[in-house]
């Protein structure tokens, strides 16, 4: 493995946290609240695991080879449809920390009103960011490869 897979491995950690999403969401609506509760930290786990692999590769592009990030450039008339994907997989990825954080922290301090009325939006973004980061990875690397 290379440091030019961490790109595929960032997709697939956002994919395996949108399905620990959509599991935590189906558990709690069964009541299963111990295979929620699994599934939600090990989202976070996941996710966490993700911001390492994703600051490494850019660190590791920026300081080692002296390059910035991959630029969507062709095919010229899907640039626009991919930028705005970026930018709001982006912006919202920077919403989404803390927002995690504190339906996290809700949860552990069993202060599940408190927790349920922050995770109602919590996940919904979460789960666009996750889904977002594969489909940008789809879009920069698998269908529109770049030069």
């Amino acid at each position: 493995m290379s440091i030019y897979d961490l790109p595929a491995v960032n997709a697939s950690l956002n994919g395996l946290s949108a399905i620990l999403l959509a599991a935590g969401f189906i558990f709690i609506h069964q009541k299963k609240v111990i295979a929620h509760r699994n599934c939600m930290i090990s989202a976070f786990c996941v996710s966490v695991i993700f911001l390492i692999c994703y600051l490494t590769y850019h660190s590791y592009l920026a300081v080692v080879l002296h390059k910035g990030p991959t630029r969507f450039l062709n095919p010229a008339w899907f640039r626009p449809i991919y930028l705005v994907i970026l930018l709001t997989h982006t912006i919202l990825a920077l919403v989404i920390v803390p927002l995690i954080l504190i339906t996290l922290f809700r949860a552990l301090r069993e202060r599940f009103d408190k927790h349920k009325k922050i995770a109602r939006w919590t996940l919904p973004l979460w789960m666009y960011v996750s889904v977002t980061g594969v489909i940008v990875y789809l879009l920069l690397y698998q269908i529109f490869p770049q030069k």
